[in-house]
């Protein structure tokens, strides 16, 4: 009799922990409508600043890439023209519940600078095809598809990473499982420590609930909706693995995504050439904004040591 009581109450502890985390799953990472370039995850209601607008379009010769992912997702990018043939390019990565558009006014500035530049838009965003966000998981495999499409293109290209926030760890990861020497540089604006982290902090503030049971139930929930725990994008797990040279940027009022990430990223990262650049004063995704002079300066006087 114990015997079948408590096979009743681990049932419906399972139950309870799959309810939880899958209602917090989509939350989190479920587009809500697939066929509307402009939906995210219902938590970008809670983060997004409404006051930011969507850059306009470069006026550079431009068309529209597409590729599959892995898991067969119809994934599609930008790709720009610099005026001049160039060898140089730019891979623009959006951040969470955005799309490729808010990577267009950092595309300008590369391509006024001779690069040729790839918007994508990730899964599950934009025109692209998926209904979850993995937070740089499964995004990171997809840039790595990206590369390939470069080269195939342009076979001594030289590749920079540029991504914001998710963007920012997608890079991350995806430069940490790199094996091209077409990969020249990565830079990332605000990136996590790790997606569970973040949620973590947001659970508390949004939701007021504690980390255990509840992020247990979500990541294993995630495992089985998404097909990967939200703890797997951890870049702090796998920057030790990136040998490239690496720009880490980070505001200091940066709410969503705390200052110190960048500091602990900087410290375990193990790459031969690594900088940090902090803006004072600027919240989270907005180091551009804050200071746009200081922001492209810094970026490309980093880029023009190492392209070379």
């Amino acid at each position: 009799m114990r015997k079948k009581i408590f096979f009743i109450l681990i049932i419906l502890i399972v139950m309870i922990g799959y309810f939880i985390g899958s209602y917090f799953v989509n939350f989190a990472l479920r587009r809500v409508d697939p066929n509307d370039i402009d939906s995210g995850p219902p938590a970008c209601a809670n983060i997004h600043d409404p006051n930011v607008l969507i850059p306009s379009k470069p006026n550079f010769v431009s068309k529209i890439w597409s590729i599959t992912s892995k898991d067969g997702l119809k994934l599609n990018a930008t790709y720009f023209s610099a005026d001049k043939p160039s060898d140089k390019w730019a891979i623009l990565v959006h951040g969470y519940g955005r799309d490729q558009r808010y990577a267009w006014d950092y595309a300008e500035e590369y391509l006024e600078r001779g690069y040729n530049v790839v918007t994508p838009d990730l899964r599950a965003a934009g025109t692209s095809e998926g209904i979850y966000v993995t937070m740089g998981a499964k995004e990171s495999d997809d840039i790595l598809l990206w590369i390939d499409k470069i080269i195939e293109a342009d076979p001594k290209a030289k590749i920079i990473l540029h991504g914001v926030s998710m963007g920012a760890a997608t890079v991350m990861l995806a430069a940490s499982k790199n094996q091209s020497p077409n990969l020249a540089a990565v830079i990332e604006d605000c990136g996590y420590t790790g997606a569970y982290e973040m949620f973590t902090d947001q659970l508390d503030k949004i939701f007021h609930l504690p980390e255990i049971p509840i992020m247990t139930f979500v990541d294993y929930t995630s495992e089985y909706k998404v097909g990967v725990k939200i703890s797997d994008a951890s870049p702090i797990k796998h920057i030790k693995n990136v040998k490239i040279p690496i720009l880490f940027i980070h505001g200091t009022e940066d709410k969503l995504v705390p200052y110190f990430m960048m500091q602990q990223l900087y410290d375990i990262c193990d790459a031969p050439i690594k900088e940090m650049f902090t803006v004072e004063g600027a919240g989270h995704a907005s180091a551009k904004n804050t200071n746009p002079t200081a922001y492209f300066d810094r970026v490309f006087s980093f880029l023009d040591k190492y392209l070379e």
